[in-house]
């Protein structure tokens, strides 16, 4: 009994021990100086998906790992790499995943075709519901 009391107090703390006491890396909240690359490290930092937070970009997150990835593209974009690349970087680091707006390929392919499925799926049950309805009001009326 006390070995499974400790093990659900040390599964209730694991989040809080979980979090870094590193101090965040010095572009995660800094803004480059230069205004041009800034914004081209903000425009592409908003299209990047947080990998701990999956529906905040990293430029809205506040996850140690949004962070980290934050101060990537400042630095790379401040070493005179372009977005494309940096972005490209990302992807071959991280995956497809990282991106809000994935290429398509036989991995990715599901993403795209479930939101069609659903839509054919909705239309054809749409369509057998009001197909009764109107079989039922044309029994009512003759």
């Amino acid at each position: 009994m006390k070995r499974v009391a400790i093990l659900a107090v040390l599964l209730l703390a694991a989040p809080a021990l979980a979090e870094s006491s590193l101090p965040p890396p010095e572009l995660a909240y800094t803004q480059l100086k230069d205004p041009a690359k800034e914004n081209q490290a903000k425009v592409l930092m908003e299209t990047l998906r947080c990998l701990v937070c999956q529906g905040q970009s990293i430029a809205d997150s506040d996850a140690q790992m949004a962070g980290d990835m934050r101060a990537l593209v400042r630095q790379r974009i401040e070493a005179g790499e372009t977005p494309t690349q940096v972005r490209e970087w990302l992807i071959q680091r991280y995956g497809d995943y990282v991106t809000y707006d994935p290429p398509f390929s036989w991995l990715t392919a599901p993403l795209w075709a479930t939101p069609l499925l659903l839509i054919a799926l909705g239309l054809f049950i749409a369509r057998r519901s009001f197909g009764k309805v109107d079989d039922e009001v044309e029994g009512i009326e003759a």
